[in-house]
């Protein structure tokens, strides 16, 4: 059972314990609307008919809508007469529900950019019996029950049992305001703390990466302390190595690109989406940093299929504009083909000649667009680590963009890092890490965020399915008959052909097409512009379609064998579709009878769990548990991670970061 679901208990929903106030609203907690809406108010919430954007609140009847400044999507809250009866995050556009949530913590607007030690990121508290839990005086203590406890406030008081007494250390005050709810936490020993609710704010759950289970700490102890000094003195040099970096780049000269030429709003008028806030911020971060004397350095993190290529053609055209080159690298020769289709389309109506350079130009078209970019006449140049080569030369290249950056190799990732001290460059990832670590590294790299989804996105409905000849006929004429087309992933190139034979076999109504990394360049281009267009129903192929190919056609995925695969790389699998209006679909094949791994289950398990809109931060950290931190964030870092928890090591760095700006010292306690 969730914590507070049925909380008898009434208690103020406004709390000062950290010096400001903030709302704390939970299942089971009797509070008139009509209170809660004065709270909103009084945090300088705006009401609205329909939220929208954070700091707005709607009410219709018992069910009140909030966008909490400092979350990612609105919450929507049902009452009834005797109180709160759900709390559930939802999706503005389709109104699904993202999760349900037992309790919540909402800050004051005004409040939501100031970052304190105290107040945690994880704004939903949702415990089980026998969850680790950090609490930021006491330690890793594991989360046993609750109990009712005396005084209007109380104490968040230990209660040692190990030699059979059950003697308050700290006793909870008498009288005042009744009784009220508290969480029981055992720590080593058997000892035990009571922490009231109005003390929350000072734990939360204890997340680290590995199968390992954490050490209680003993109460009163040190080990705790010193464990809290030690990760906050490793978090300390990884802020100052991310500060140090950035303030070398910024202490060079870079090209400062003018104002934006007046056919750049013809030319972002003519996309034909609505662009999402988050598009739309990042556009402006990117222009403003490309107008500064500094060379850019900024980091586009985004979800699959969220729009973050036209963040780059915007940034693209201002630098042509402004009579500069930009050059698109990319990690495969296919995502070079889609994003040349992508570039040219969009460029079509201005004189900007956009060109690409891999594996699938022959020899002579690559002689001529080497000396197009030689002579400035080539505006555009989208390729491989074939650009990397020494025989490239350009007459002003002025713009660098990154896709998926992490996918190149330890050589081409060098040849990057010397191209960011002489040029702008921007990086973009689908590859997403948690949104702890993202608030926390925030200020130490220029990041932007594209966590919106586009209009009319839905879900994919994802499954574990065993291998049946019959339910893959059935997907996929289900998916053929709507007029759409599938990817069939099959990651051994040695057996992929015979895959695609018994599928032509189940499904004759197919048109099927194979595609793999080593195949011929004509014969996998010639395949790969036959499914772009239409002219392939089916395409069995292995990983190479993993990163940026956008076929908004293509609604059904299967992947053959799916507990082989690394949880992100399924993740940026199923992103391949649900790119459209319709419902899309993603079965992930395992063999009949067959016994997966604890791994392989956690890998499948999160998929199918989280596939709302926007759940890349939460895959991400479920990718973590999975695999480790260290690389992430080095093995150092990763120790730290599992001595004090994800959240608060997250916290610590964030508050490093910012005590190393403002250029304040790091303490002799601290870093004992």
């Amino acid at each position: 059972m969730s914590l507070f679901a049925t909380l008898p208990m009434s208690a103020p929903t406004m709390s000062q314990n950290l010096g400001f106030e903030y709302c704390r609203l939970y299942v089971g907690q009797r509070q008139a609307v009509h209170d809660i809406v004065q709270q909103l108010l009084h945090s300088d919430y705006r009401r609205v008919d329909e939220v929208a954007d954070p700091g707005e609140f709607a009410l219709h009847g018992g069910i009140l809508d909030v966008f909490p400044a400092t979350f990612e999507s609105p919450l929507r809250i049902e009452l009834d007469g005797s109180g709160i009866v759900s709390i559930r995050s939802f999706n503005p556009r389709s109104l699904e529900t993202l999760d349900r949530h037992t309790m919540v913590v909402i800050l004051p607007r005004r409040l939501h950019a100031r970052y304190s030690v105290d107040v945690p990121f994880e704004t939903f508290v949702d415990l089980r019996q026998g969850d680790y839990v950090v609490h930021i005086e006491h330690g890793v203590g594991r989360y046993v029950g609750r109990a009712a406890i005396e005084g209007g406030r109380g104490n968040a008081g230990p209660t040692s049992s190990g030699a059979g007494a059950s003697r308050p250390a700290c006793a909870p005050p008498t009288g005042g305001a009744g009784r009220q709810d508290a969480l029981i936490l055992e720590y080593a020993d058997g000892d035990r703390l009571y922490v009231p609710v109005d003390q929350l704010h000072l734990i939360q759950k204890y997340v680290a990466f590995g199968a390992r289970a954490p050490v209680l700490h003993k109460l009163g102890g040190i080990a705790w302390q010193r464990a809290k000094a030690r990760a906050y003195a490793g978090a300390w040099s990884y802020a100052r190595a991310l500060l140090d970096l950035q303030a070398r780049r910024v202490a060079l000269p870079g090209h400062a690109f003018s104002k934006d030429h007046p056919w750049q709003r013809e030319f972002e008028a003519a996309f034909p989406f609505r662009e999402t806030p988050d598009q739309l911020t990042a556009t402006a971060d990117v222009k403003r940093d490309m107008e500064r004397t500094q060379p850019m350095d900024r980091v586009l993190l985004g979800d699959v299929g969220y729009g973050k290529t036209e963040v780059a053609i915007r940034a693209a055209f201002k630098a042509v504009m402004d009579h500069a080159q930009v050059a698109v690298l990319v990690p495969t020769t296919i995502l070079a083909y889609q994003h040349h289709r992508t570039f040219t389309k969009r460029m079509q109506p201005f004189p900007i000649q956009v060109e690409t350079l891999s594996r699938f130009q022959s020899e002579g078209e690559q002689r001529r667009i080497l000396a197009s970019l030689a002579q400035g006449s080539c505006d555009i140049i989208i390729g491989t680590h074939r650009l990397l080569s020494g025989d490239v030369r350009f007459q002003h290249l002025g713009l660098l963009v990154v896709d998926e950056e992490q996918r190149f190799g330890v050589k081409e990732k060098e040849r990057v890092k010397e191209w960011r001290t002489q040029l702008d460059v921007l990086t973009l990832s689908a590859t997403p890490i948690p949104r702890t670590l993202y608030l926390a590294m925030v200020g130490a790299r220029d990041m932007s965020l594209v966590a919106t989804p586009p209009e009319n996105r839905h879900p994919v409905e994802t499954r574990v399915v065993d291998d049946d000849d019959a339910s893959l006929r059935r997907w996929l004429l289900k998916e053929l008959n709507r007029g759409g087309q599938a990817f069939v992933v099959h990651n051994r190139v040695h057996s992929i052909r015979r895959l695609a034979q018994r599928l032509a076999e189940l499904v004759p109504e197919a048109r099927v097409g194979v595609a793999h990394g080593q195949m011929a360049e004509d014969a996998l281009e010639q395949v790969m512009v036959a499914f772009i267009e239409g002219a392939l129903d089916l395409l069995v192929t292995t990983t190479i379609v993993e990163s940026g190919i956008d076929i908004p056609n293509a609604n059904t995925l299967i992947v053959n064998h799916a507990e082989a695969f690394g949880l992100a790389d399924l993740y940026q699998l199923r992103g391949r579709v649900g790119r459209f209006d319709r419902r899309a679909y993603a079965y992930l094949i395992v063999p009949r009878h067959a016994v997966l791994t604890a791994e392989a289950r956690r890998r499948l398990g999160a998929l199918t769990e989280h596939t709302a809109l926007g759940s890349g931060f939460k895959i991400a950290m479920e990718d973590l548990k999975i695999r480790g931190a260290g690389n992430l964030l080095g093995v150092e870092q990763s120790g730290h991670v599992s001595a004090v928890g994800f959240d608060l090591y997250c916290r610590l760095l964030r508050e490093a970061v910012s005590r190393i700006k403002a250029e304040e010292p790091m303490t002799v306690a601290e870093a004992a």
